[in-house]
């Protein structure tokens, strides 16, 4: 079903794009922005041993300082602040949202204590609310809905790309200078990445005049009209959900592969790092879990966006079909990594289930895109990052770290994390039978 009482749209975006070249260029720098976010987001976790010992933490502080203290104010903040970005200058949003969080990066490196450490992850996820709605709205109006899919997977791209560099830059530099000097490096490339997005990303409703401007902006719908059109959408809310399960995976066992190749295969990842040219374990594990990430995150992202685009001509369920398949499929080969005693081979097998779990980036986006009015649009990604990061991100790394502890301690700290990491991953079936459900409802509540 469809509000009825909203305005009407068309298959087109809402505001025409000044030209294909700088569609192009807009997608590439707000690629390279998220790539970022990702990087200052995920750095911390290839640093969670060294960062363990210095401050003397447990694994759950460890699942609180890469989960919880990040996503409460990412999580609460993106709402707001995408209700600005539905009347306000995105671009702007964007860039002063890029400069805090790298600030806060960098602020990482000097703290002393768990308390400081904690409040400068809070600074990251406070800037990093800015990026994602109005990053997916501006996309939206750029992109004809033919393509929305792929644009928005195209955009998705940065997580596993900043993943990959978050986790090889920061290995390399722990291991030459210091966890402390790797935050400052990947703070810093932030600070000027913004400024360029303030002065050459563009806003396109400046395009229309200023009667029209004014006229959007008076119906652009208010929160309560908002949220009372995704009450409506029975697919969105299942698609979250399942979204934010399939995360609770992903940041979970991410904030931990380190923790894990540590504890368990560490004599091997040493003899491995002196074959690579004298790598010390740090770096090499780092280099070799963010190129997993990096290279086969990417392919999925890209692949279940070129998928869903093509599926859906014929079929629109396929935004949800694709997700609900890819996340069981995954899971065998995960278990089989999580178990084996060949720290070579269980990074390899890792490959199989990032690529698979990646995805659903694309038709997901798309979808909750395409579920609701062009005015709500900024809002609707709030929301849905709203359920995924509070539930991902918030519980995913938290959730694993306190299983860790239960575990260890009658298991010990190498048995403790595979066996957490393991349990988490039965996640994914509750995630597909949500995906699979979306299925029933999805064609008749599209709207653009």
């Amino acid at each position: 079903m469809t509000d009825t009482t909203a305005p009407a749209t068309t298959d087109a975006p809402l505001i025409q794009p000044e030209s294909p070249g700088y569609r192009s260029y807009a997608l590439w720098l707000l690629l390279g922005i998220y790539t970022l976010n990702f990087l200052d987001r995920q750095v911390v976790n290839i640093l969670a041993e060294p960062i363990k010992q210095e401050l003397d933490l447990a694994d759950w502080q460890l699942g609180a300082l890469t989960g919880l203290a990040f996503a409460v104010f990412y999580t609460f903040l993106g709402i707001p602040i995408a209700r600005l970005a539905d009347r306000a200058n995105r671009p702007m949003i964007i860039a002063t949202a890029l400069a805090v969080w790298s600030a806060f990066t960098a602020a990482c490196g000097l703290a002393g204590n768990f308390t400081q450490l904690l409040l400068a992850r809070i600074g990251v996820g406070v800037g990093e609310a800015g990026c994602s709605p109005p990053s997916h709205s501006l996309i939206t109006d750029y992109t004809p809905k033919e393509k929305r899919a792929s644009a928005l997977a195209f955009y998705a791209m940065g997580i596993p790309l900043g993943s990959l560099a978050g986790m090889a830059l920061g290995g390399l530099v722990a291991d030459a200078h210091g966890w402390r000097v790797a935050f400052f490096v990947a703070g810093a490339p932030g600070l000027l990445l913004a400024v360029v997005a303030a002065l050459t990303l563009k806003e396109p409703r400046k395009q229309l005049a200023a009667a029209q401007a004014k006229s959007a902006a008076a119906d652009a719908p208010t929160f309560k009209e908002a949220m009372k059109e995704l009450s409506t959408k029975r697919s969105f809310w299942l698609i979250a959900f399942a979204a934010s399960l399939i995360s609770f995976i992903g940041y979970g066992h991410l904030a931990f592969y380190g923790s894990f190749f540590f504890r368990n295969h560490g004599p091997q990842l040493a003899e491995l790092a002196a074959s690579m040219g004298g790598l010390g374990p740090a770096g090499f594990l780092g280099t070799a879990l963010g190129l997993i990430v990096g290279i086969f995150g990417t392919l999925g992202t890209f692949l279940g966006g070129q998928i869903a685009d093509r599926a859906a001509k014929r079929d629109i369920r396929a935004y949800v079909s694709v997700p609900a398949v890819a996340s069981v499929v995954g899971g065998p080969f995960f278990v089989w990594a999580m178990m084996t005693d060949n720290a070579a081979l269980a990074l390899g097998l890792l490959a199989i289930p990032t690529l698979l779990n990646s995805l659903w980036y694309g038709p997901v986006f798309a979808a909750v895109q395409s579920l609701v009015q062009p005015r709500t649009r900024a809002t609707a990604a709030a929301v849905l990052l709203f359920v995924i990061n509070l539930i991902g991100l918030g519980l995913g790394p938290l959730c694993v770290g306190i299983l860790s502890d239960v575990f260890s301690a009658s298991m010990g700290e190498a048995e403790g994390v595979r066996w957490a990491l393991i349990t988490s991953a039965l996640v994914a079936l509750v995630s597909a039978t949500l995906f699979w459900l979306a299925r029933r409802t999805i064609r008749e509540e599209i709207v653009s």
